[in-house]
């Protein structure tokens, strides 16, 4: 096991094009990182110098205490597991794990021995004679773990090794890499663009756009206390909504009414003539079904509700309101990125299954000034942030 440490990674390719730009990150020894964002986001680059696939342009990769920019990939004793299995169809799944232990000439006593101990670990035993042409897709990339698990290697780094899945497996897989990791306490780094994923997994998220590190912490530190407008619309599923708002004497101007602001999180902002307000769906409630001692606690408003859709277990209720130039530009551009739902006209709110409310009725509505963030409508900083916040409880959210 070894700790990685990044130093000012840049990667600029010969047409001038910078796909990594000035990424500084520390990865303790045995930590579970997630880098995500994205597609041309820099991640998966990021992840290629790590194992040396890619030359760094400048900066300094340390892997275990040694600076390896210059070191070829056999010689940095680290596995990668990529999306596309790349198992070899003639060999079984024995011979597949054992692979490199063959090229290093181990023992055979001890590939039998290293063998049988990843199979059993990835509950592969009863398939150690079977050929990949055989296995289901979550089977083979099992396979394509066991195989980097043999090598005892430093580090392991996986680029998307779930998007090739459907959503059963990818589900079954997140749980049987989450359980690998923690009984072999090796320094992993996984890249997606599944923020589920990167939600579920790992104990820290670096979150990266146009190959700028955006935001390094904890799920919960990024679901709770954002940096900026960027990451507030990537963590989380459905995204946090985005409208217009004004700060005017302690008081915040909305598409939805006035709401005070009481509270010194909120009054920091100061007077402002235009700011992106961030409320995620979940924070809102039908005031019907707010118990008496919690509303006066937040703010009630009435919205002309265009489309419901009941899920069962929840209601999400879609309310149109307008929002000026400024706003639109800015969130138009979040959505090409993010390749996100509409963000820019609708709000969407996640009810109780109980609800009663409906497509094309009037309805009350409850939320908690509290949970909203404030977004500078030019830079997309988040001014309610708290970088200083202690979270008592820093898990991985649950799959």
């Amino acid at each position: 096991m070894a700790a990685i440490e990044m130093r000012n990674i840049v990667k600029r390719y010969g047409d001038g094009f910078q796909a990594v730009d000035n990424v500084s990150l520390d990865i303790a020894d045995g930590e579970f990182i997630i880098l995500v964002g994205p597609s041309g986001c820099g991640k998966s680059t990021l992840l290629r110098m790590i194992v040396g696939l890619e030359d760094i342009t400048s900066g300094d990769m340390i892997i275990g205490g040694t600076r390896v920019n210059k070191k070829a990939p056999r010689d940095r004793n680290l596995a990668m597991v990529f999306q596309n299995y790349a198992l070899y169809p003639h060999l079984t799944v024995f011979e597949n794990i054992a692979f490199p232990l063959r090229l290093k000439k181990t023992p055979d006593a001890e590939v039998t021995e290293q063998v049988n101990r990843a199979a059993e670990l990835l509950q592969l035993t009863e398939h150690l004679d079977r050929r990949p042409a055989h296995l289901s897709g979550g089977q083979r990339q099992r396979v394509a773990m066991g195989r980097a698990i043999v090598r005892q290697a430093d580090a392991f780094l996986f680029d998307e090794p779930l998007s090739n899945l459907d959503a059963k497996l990818r589900g079954q897989m997140r749980t049987e890499i989450s359980r690998m990791q923690r009984r072999l306490g090796t320094t992993t780094v996984y890249v997606t663009h599944d923020q589920t994923e990167a939600m579920t997994l790992g104990d820290r998220i670096a979150v990266l756009r146009k190959g700028v590190l955006q935001q390094v912490g904890s799920a919960r530190q990024l679901y709770e206390e954002p940096a900026n407008l960027f990451v507030a619309g990537f963590i989380g599923s459905p995204p946090m909504n985005f409208v217009p708002g004004r700060f005017r004497g302690g008081e915040i101007e909305t598409p939805f009414g006035t709401v005070s602001a009481s509270s010194e999180r909120l009054r920091k902002v100061g007077d402002r003539e235009l700011v992106i307000i961030g409320l995620r769906p979940e924070h809102f409630e039908d005031s019907s079904l707010v118990p008496a001692e919690k509303r006066p606690h937040g703010q009630i408003f009435t919205a002309e509700v265009d489309v419901t859709e009941w899920l069962g277990h929840e209601l999400y209720a879609y309310v149109p309101y307008e929002a000026p130039p400024e706003v639109t530009q800015q969130l138009e551009e979040l959505e090409r990125e993010l390749d996100s739902e509409q963000m820019r006209t609708q709000l969407v709110v996640a009810l109780d299954a109980g609800s009663r409310i409906r497509s094309g009725s009037k309805a009350q509505l409850w939320f908690d000034p509290e949970r909203m963030h404030v977004f500078d409508a030019a830079t997309g900083e988040n001014l309610t942030r708290d970088p200083d916040r202690v979270f008592e409880q820093d898990e991985p959210v649950s799959s």
